[in-house]
């Protein structure tokens, strides 16, 4: 549905965004992470026909945007940072002039504008001029403007910016039942929730691509080491007494193969949690749970550690200073 190939933007000698080549499929919601600087919003430009690119080529829905860009734009829906709003209008008045703007046809164009209304939550405010709605209330006034006309791809920059957290889970449900109907590209510094609502992270850094993959699988590629944590205790019956010891356990831990380091802590009377390291693949889980059921303990909890996108984020572009100092 998007395809950019071999897209660039220079400002002079300033590389904002370095020959950046990807596919987006139809449905599915890509997110855009990258510090400031990284060139996310300058991409989005790109894609949208709102800024040409210095070389390469963008095309939405088989439509490329330099030949066909009266075509190519009918598909997109954008929701820039800051929402293109006009305060002296009311929000239906402006949802109504923006829908016949996008060409809704006139039969259709009430209908549009209550479902973008609806799905927005913007009934309480929708004869009230925008300059008098709170910072909240705009930025979904310009969510709603970009889906008035239906669009097959949506591009949201930061939708939920100036939201509280009750508006911030609202537009997230919004996304997500967005999702497989239209195509998203969504740009956000809450990292939390592309993990929510993205197929895949594309996380750039200093104008380029340096990671494209779901976000669980970002995290099996960055984990050097395989981590799982099991807790466990005596077995029905045992007394206290009888429970094993921190260095019985860890030594009984310590042999499974691939493993390179065990911790053991007690938890309370009779209880013990341990943490093992090992090499990625070995499967640590398996190997834990049937140690631990051959030496005759109870098992009570057995799980692998993954890195959160946080923490994949902050990897990828620690130490790396952004293209284009103050651009985006």
């Amino acid at each position: 549905m998007i395809a950019a190939s071999h897209i660039s933007k220079k400002y002079g000698r300033t590389v904002v965004v370095a020959d950046m080549t990807f596919d987006v499929a139809e449905g599915e919601v890509l997110g855009f992470l990258g510090p400031n600087g990284a060139g996310k919003t300058t991409t989005m430009r790109m894609i949208t026909g709102y800024l040409p690119p210095s070389s390469g080529r963008v095309s939405i829905g088989g439509y490329d945007m330099f030949d066909h860009p009266i075509e190519a734009k009918r598909q997109i829906g954008y929701l820039p940072e800051n929402p293109p709003v006009y305060p002296e209008m009311t929000v239906r008045r402006y949802l109504r002039y923006v829908a016949e703007l996008k060409d809704v046809p006139s039969s259709r164009v009430r209908s549009a504008v209550d479902r973008a209304i609806e799905r927005t939550q913007l009934q309480e405010v929708a004869g009230r001029r925008i300059a008098k709605l709170s910072k909240g209330f705009k930025q979904r006034v310009g969510l709603a403007q970009a889906i008035v006309h239906e669009p097959k791809v949506l591009i949201l920059d930061e939708p939920t910016s100036s939201l509280d957290p009750k508006q911030r889970a609202e537009v997230r449900d919004l996304i997500a039942e967005l999702k497989g109907r239209h195509t998203v590209i969504l740009s956000t510094h809450i990292l939390p929730e592309v993990s929510e609502v993205a197929d895949r992270v594309f996380i750039l850094n200093r104008g380029k691509v340096v990671a494209v993959d779901s976000p669980s699988r970002l995290g099996d590629r960055l984990r050097a080491r395989e981590v799982v944590t099991a807790e466990f205790g005596a077995a029905a019956g045992d007394g206290v007494g009888q429970t094993p010891g921190v260095e019985q356990i860890r030594a009984a831990l310590a042999d499974l193969a691939g493993v390179s380091d065990v911790q053991v802590e007690p938890v309370e009377p009779g209880t013990y949690r341990a943490r093992l390291e090992g090499d990625v693949g070995s499967d640590l889980r398996a190997a834990t749970a049937e140690r631990v059921v051959s030496q005759g303990w109870r098992l009570y909890g057995l799980a692998g550690e993954s890195l959160s996108l946080e923490e994949i984020f902050l990897a990828l572009t620690r130490d790396e200073p952004s293209a284009g100092e103050g651009v985006s």
